[in-house]
Parts: structure tokens; C-alpha cells; sequence
């Protein structure tokens, strides 16, 4: 898109937002929610475990928690907290495999004077106690590990078994021995790379006010943003030739199991078909998944499924804890489930409540900013479907038999990885092997 003219003056993209972007190129989406009684400012940016090397792997997670450790003028991290939860908000952030973002939904009066806090943490790091911040990041670090250091959390093990060597392998927190060598010189570095405009979107939803004195505010918040460039992705390669196994032994009441496969990019012709698939299989106790694992056959106490896209690939993956005498058993129930979409496709009363759920979901968005804020934020960053309206009608053109086939290219044996964590006796974990060997065989 390109940048807008000196005036700022705003043409709306659609009723619900509008476009704008800054003289430095930064995105913006204002979304006006005149019902609620929050404003909502988040800022996305392409930062994460994807864009790092094994020498930099967790500094864009380091670098989420240093930018709470104060600015130019709030020389501190109490200072600055201070500052966001005297205007009636808290900064949020997280880091992803494939993005990060900063958030704090405020009362409307406080909005311009929270914006301008978000840019200066955005933009002037002091990078202060970069010490006591690399203690902190190194206990969260050890959630993951026993006590041989070694990692036994099943999502960050199935996603080294599928992508190997590749960054959408690696796990977002790092190693404690990269985070060691991490210094203020190596922040600043990865900050300058992927705080930029041409690296971000800046999404405001909710009671906004007038959205021309808003932008006024906004350039004058994030105008000092370097415009910088896009930072590029590598995609991953595809030699998988048959289904991977891994089991980790552990000291715990249950065996972790995650059962995951390749899926395909946001980009693809049949994401939303995938996406519908993981909705028959996953949206509610009644959905496939919950009725047949736990409701009918009682094998645990829960079961999920979930499907997370990147811009060249993606993740379709259940995860269940059960108990370690039933991990084969439930694998080969999981199994079961998988080959009969495959092989028949859902019911079309399976899609209708699935449509029905994803279009109450989009009309609850009105009252929630953010989520609307969240949503028309991300997707700008990647560049999808621009409104949960537009999302919607993507879903509900998907016929049984797009989820049919949407089954047939995701359930086979050369995307699939199976990990398990937990006790398994050497037979119990020669039967399961065999099970995932043998997955569509």
C-alpha cells in the first residue's frame, strides 16, 4: 500500500475499518466500535523464532521481555508499568513462532496519551537490567526441562521431529546457553531488524473518537518508527518420506501425546477447507475429537486439535494427556478418527454448525475489541482476508467435500510426527512405534 499524502486525509476501506499508512510506511487499521466502552491499540510485528538462526534463537522472545525494562523517559520497569496502569491499562506482549505483539486496552479518555506510550516503548528501549531480565527468561526456560536439562515439553519436540534444522523447528524461549550470550548490543541489533514500519501493523479498535485527530496522534506516536525493510522468510523444505516417531521418557502422571502434521501455508487454496476440517474435529465437546475419545470411550480427560498456518506452511496437531497404559490405544483411536474423514468426509450437519459457530463468533467480535483488534491486526500483517465478514464467507463456501479432500492431503504418512512424553514400558512404546509406522499403511 502506498504511504498516504502529507494531509493524512482517510478513505474508508469498508464500513467496519479504514486504511491508513504513515509517511514512514507503517500500516494502521482503525476499527470504530462506538458500543464499547474500551479502546484497544495493538501493535504487530514480524518477530519470532522463525526469523533467527541457532546463534540467535530466543532474542526475539529476550527482546519482548526487555522492552517492559523502561524508556528514554521512564527509566525503569516499574515506572513504565506505572505509567500504562495509571491511564487503566496493562501493556500485554507475547512472542510466536512467526509474529510478536504488543497490546493494552484503556478507557477512551485515555487513548492518545496510551498511544504515545506504545510508541516509546516501541521505538526507545533503555534496555536497563538486562541481568535480572536473563534470570527471568532462564525460569521460564526451565518449565520446559527435567532435571537433566533435557526438553520434554511435546509441542517444541514435534515441532523439532517435523522442521529438523529448519527455524520453524525451534522453540521461542531459546537455550539457556544462547540466552547467556545474549547482550545489549545484540538487542539493539534485533531491534533495529524488526521494530520498523515495513516490519509492523498498528491496529486501534473500539470507541476511537474521531479518526482524523486519531491519525494526528498516531503519526505523532509512531512517526519516529525507522521505515527499515521486510525482514525475509526461508521456507521450509519438504523431505519427510514416511511418518516420524519419537518417544521421551519422563518422571509424570500421564503420557504427553501430540500427533501432528504438515499442513499447509494461510496462503493456500485449501487452508480454509483445513480450517473447517479442524472444526469438525475440534470445536466444542460435541465435535469428533471430545465425543469419541473422552465422551464415548472415556480413554482421558481431554483432547484437542489445532491448526496454525505461516505465510509457506503450517501445523495441523492434537495434543491429549492420558494415562500410559492407554497411549497406543488412544493414538490408534486418533487414527481411526483421522481415516474416516478421509475416507467418507463429515456430515453436512457438521459443516452447518460449523458455519453457524464461526458466524456468532464474528458477530460477538462487535463487542470486543480485542479481538477486532487482534484479528484486523494480524491478518494486515499477513495479508489475508481482511474482515471476519471476508473470513466468514471463505468458511462457509466449504463443502463436505472440500474437507474430504482437505483430509486426504493432510492425514498421510509423510507429513505425520508422532512424540509421546512420559512412562512407557519398552513393549508399550514398541507397539505405539509400530501404530505411527504404520499410519495409512
Amino acid at each position: 500500500m502506498s504511504a498516504a499524502p502529507p494531509s493524512m486525509s482517510i478513505e474508508p476501506a469498508t464500513l467496519q475499518h479504514v486504511d491508513v499508512t504513515l509517511p514512514n510506511g507503517l500500516p494502521v487499521v482503525l476499527v470504530p466500535q462506538p458500543g464499547v466502552h474500551r479502546a484497544v491499540a495493538t501493535l504487530y510485528l514480524r518477530a519470532g523464532s522463525r526469523f533467527e538462526t541457532e546463534h540467535t534463537n530466543g532474542l526475539s522472545h529476550f527482546l519482548e521481555h526487555m522492552v517492559f525494562r523502561g524508556t528514554t523517559t521512564l527509566p525503569t520497569a516499574h515506572a513504565q508499568a506505572l505509567a500504562f496502569e495509571r491511564l487503566g491499562g496493562t501493556l500485554y506482549a507475547a512472542t510466536h513462532v512467526d509474529h510478536g505483539v504488543m497490546s493494552v486496552s484503556v478507557p477512551p479518555v485515555s487513548l492518545g496519551a496510551v498511544l504515545d506510550l506504545l510508541g516509546e516503548v516501541t521505538t526507545s528501549p533503555r534496555f536497563t537490567s538486562i541481568e535480572v531480565e536473563r534470570g527471568i527468561v532462564r525460569e521460564e526456560i526451565l518449565e520446559d526441562l527435567d532435571e537433566d536439562g533435557r526438553d520434554i515439553d511435546a509441542d517444541n519436540n514435534v515441532r523439532a521431529l517435523m522442521y529438523e534444522q529448519h527455524p520453524l523447528g525451534y522453540t521461542i524461549t531459546g537455550k539457556s546457553e544462547a540466552i547467556d550470550r545474549f547482550d545489549e548490543a545484540m538487542l539493539r541489533t534485533h531491534h533495529a531488524r524488526h521494530y520498523t514500519a515495513a516490519n509492523a501493523v498498528l491496529c486501534v479498535a473500539g470507541r476511537i473518537g474521531d479518526p482524523e485527530a486519531l491519525m494526528k496522534r498516531i503519526e505523532q506516536s509512531f512517526g519516529a518508527m525507522p521505515r527499515g525493510t521486510a525482514v525475509p522468510a526461508a521456507p521450509p523444505p519438504f523431505s519427510q518420506k514416511k511418518a516420524r516417531f519419537k518417544f521421551l521418557e519422563n518422571q509424570s502422571s500421564q503420557t504427553d501425546l501430540r500427533v501432528a502434521f504438515r499442513g499447509v501455508s494461510e496462503r493456500d487454496a485449501i487452508e480454509p477447507a483445513v480450517e473447517m476440517l479442524l472444526r469438525v474435529l475440534d470445536d466444542g465437546m460435541s465435535t469428533r475429537l471430545y465425543e469419541r475419545i473422552c465422551d464415548r470411550l472415556g480413554l482421558c480427560y481431554d483432547v484437542s486439535g489445532m491448526f496454525e498456518a505461516y505465510e509457506d506452511d503450517g501445523v495441523v496437531d492434537i495434543a491429549a494427556g492420558v494415562q500410559h497404559d492407554r497411549a497406543t490405544l488412544v493414538v490408534k483411536e486418533i487414527f481411526a478418527l483421522l481415516h474416516e474423514l478421509s475416507d467418507q468426509g463429515p456430515r453436512e450437519e457438521e459443516l452447518e454448525k460449523a458455519r453457524d459457530r464461526h458466524l456468532w463468533s464474528v458477530e460477538a467480535m462487535r463487542d470486543d475489541a480485542e479481538s477486532t483488534a487482534g484479528f484486523y491486526g494480524l491478518t494486515r500483517l499477513a495479508g489475508v482476508a481482511r474482515t471476519p465478514e471476508a473470513r466468514h464467507a471463505q468458511l462457509a463456501a466449504v463443502t463436505v467435500g472440500d474437507v474430504q479432500a482437505a483430509a486426504r492431503a493432510i492425514f498421510r504418512p509423510e507429513r505425520l510426527s508422532v512424540v509421546a512424553v512420559g512412562l512407557l514400558r519398552s513393549s508399550e512404546e514398541a507397539r505405539l512405534e509400530k501404530v505411527v509406522r504404520n499410519f495409512g499403511g
